[in-house]
C-alpha cells in the first residue's frame, strides 16, 4: 500500500507519517526542504520522541520523499497511491492543488482506476472540501465526472501539538503523547484500508467543533493572554494562575456552547477540558507563544476559533465574558515577525478599532459584542501600562472613536 503526504514538516513527520507507516503504508513525503528530502530518500526512516517523562521514542520506517519541484515524479506517486494526505497549512492548500490534480489525471487515464482518498489534515473546518474545490479548478473537465466516482475528499479532524524545534538530526521530531485523527465513515469509498489508530465516526461535525472550540480556542487564548504578560512559551503562560484561570473560563464558555449544540455529556466534556488543559501545561516541551499566536487575522476571522463560538454563544444566550477578553487580547498581538500581526496593527492605526471589528472580524457595529470587545480592549490597555510601540499607538487611535 502506498501513501503520498504533502508537507515533510513537524505535523507530517510527527503525526501523519507515523500513523500511515504503522498502518502498513509506504509513505512518500512531498516537500520543499531539499535537505530533508535527501535525508528521507537516503535513510528511509527517522525517529519520533514523545514529550513525556521517560522520553519514549520509536522509529518510523518504510518512508521516502520527492521534492515538490519534481512534478512528473509527484504525479506518478499520486497515480499509484491509495491515500494522499496534507499538512501544509490550510492557506497553502491552493498551492499544492495543481500537483494533486496532475496526479489524479494521470491516475484516471487507466481503464479501471482504484479509489483514492485525499485527506487534508489541516486546522480548519471542511479542509478537504476546500482542497477538492482547488484541485477541481486545475482538473480538466473531461476528468471531473470520472473523478467524482473514484476520488474521495473526506473531511477529517486531526489533533496533535508539535512545537517548532531544532534538533541535531534534521529528521528527528519531538511530539506530545496525545493524538487524535477522526474520519467520517460516510465519506469513505469501498476498498479503503483503515488507518490504525484513527477514530471512525458517523458524523464528523461534533468532533471537529469540539476540537476547534476547545483545543484550538484554548491554545490560542493561552498564547494571546501570555503574550500580553510577556511570556515566551505556552508552558510558562499556563504556569501563571491568572492566565490558567482565564483559559479555563474560555473553555467553560465554549463547553457550554458544545453541550447546547451537540448534547455532549457535561461531566464527560468537563473531563475533556481538564485533559486539554494538561496538554497545554505539558512541562516536557517548550511551545512558543508566537508560534501559537501567529496569523491573528485568520484566527480572528468569523468562521474561526474565537469569533464563531463567541457569536454562537451570544446567539443562544450563553456567557461570553472570557471569550470577549480573549478576542480583545488577540487584537494587541503585534509580533514584528508575523505579517498578519503587522497588518492587523496597521489596520487599527489607519482605520480605528471599531472599523477593524466590523470589517475584519465581521461583527457589525450594532451587535452587542462589538461594543463589549472595544470596552475590554480599553480595559486591557489600562491594566497594562507597560505596553509600547504599535499596541500603544493602536490604543490611542481607538480612543478617538
Amino acid at each position: 500500500m502506498r501513501a503520498v503526504h504533502f508537507g515533510a514538516g513537524n505535523i507530517g513527520r510527527g503525526f501523519i507519517g507515523p500513523m500511515l507507516s504503522k498502518s502498513g503504508y509506504k509513505v512518500c513525503f512531498v516537500g520543499r526542504n531539499k535537505k530533508q528530502i535527501t535525508q528521507l530518500q537516503k535513510r528511509g526512516q527517522y525517529q519520533v520522541t514523545l514529550a513525556n517523562e521517560d522520553r519514549d521514542s520509536f522509529i518510523v520506517s518504510n518512508v521516502t520523499a520527492i521534492h515538490i519541484g519534481e512534478a512528473d515524479d509527484v504525479a506518478k506517486a499520486i497515480a499509484e497511491a491509495e491515500i494522499v494526505t496534507t499538512a501544509v497549512g490550510i492557506l497553502a492548500l491552493k498551492d499544492i492543488a495543481s500537483s494533486i490534480a496532475r496526479g489524479i489525471e494521470l491516475r484516471l487515464k487507466s481503464d479501471n482506476p482504484k479509489p483514492l482518498h485525499v485527506f487534508a489534515c489541516e486546522n480548519g473546518i471542511k479542509s478537504s472540501r476546500r482542497l477538492k474545490e482547488s484541485v477541481y479548478l486545475h482538473l480538466k473537465h473531461s476528468f471531473r465526472e470520472k473523478a467524482d466516482h473514484c476520488i474521495a475528499f473526506p473531511n477529517v479532524m486531526v489533533d496533535r501539538i508539535v512545537p517548532v524545534q531544532k534538533n541535531k538530526d534534521s529528521l528527528e521530531i519531538l511530539v506530545e503523547p496525545y493524538k487524535e485523527w477522526v474520519i467520517p465513515r460516510s465519506e469513505i469509498m469501498s476498498g479503503y484500508n483503515e488507518i490504525q489508530g484513527a477514530h471512525y465516526v458517523n458524523s464528523l461535525d461534533p468532533y471537529l467543533e469540539r476540537k476547534l472550540y476547545t483545543v484550538n480556542t484554548g491554545h490560542c487564548c493561552a498564547a494571546y493572554f501570555g503574550y500580553l504578560e510577556g511570556y515566551s512559551s505556552i508552558q510558562e503562560a499556563m504556569s501563571d494562575p491568572g492566565i490558567r484561570s482565564r483559559v479555563r473560563g474560555v473553555l467553560q464558555e465554549t463547553g457550554a456552547l458544545l453541550v447546547h449544540l451537540y448534547g455532549f455529556d457535561p461531566a464527560a466534556h468537563h473531563k475533556y477540558i481538564n485533559k486539554m488543559m494538561k496538554r497545554f501545561e505539558n512541562p516536557h516541551f517548550n511551545d512558543s507563544i508566537t508560534r501559537v499566536a501567529r496569523s491573528p487575522l485568520r484566527k480572528l476571522s468569523p468562521t474561526e476559533r474565537l469569533i464563531q463560538p463567541a457569536m454562537l454563544a451570544f446567539k443562544y444566550g450563553l456567557e461570553v465574558n472570557y471569550l470577549v477578553r480573549a478576542i480583545a487580547s488577540a487584537l494587541f498581538f503585534d509580533y514584528r515577525n508575523d505579517e498578519e500581526a503587522l497588518q492587523l496593527q496597521e489596520a487599527i492605526r489607519k482605520f480605528g478599532l471599531s472599523e477593524v471589528i466590523s470589517t475584519m472580524l465581521m461583527i457589525p457595529a450594532d451587535h452587542p459584542l462589538h461594543g463589549q470587545i472595544i470596552g475590554e480592549y480599553h480595559k486591557i490597555r489600562l491594566q497594562n501600562p507597560h505596553m509600547t510601540g504599535s499596541s500603544f499607538e493602536s490604543m490611542i487611535n481607538s480612543l478617538r472613536l
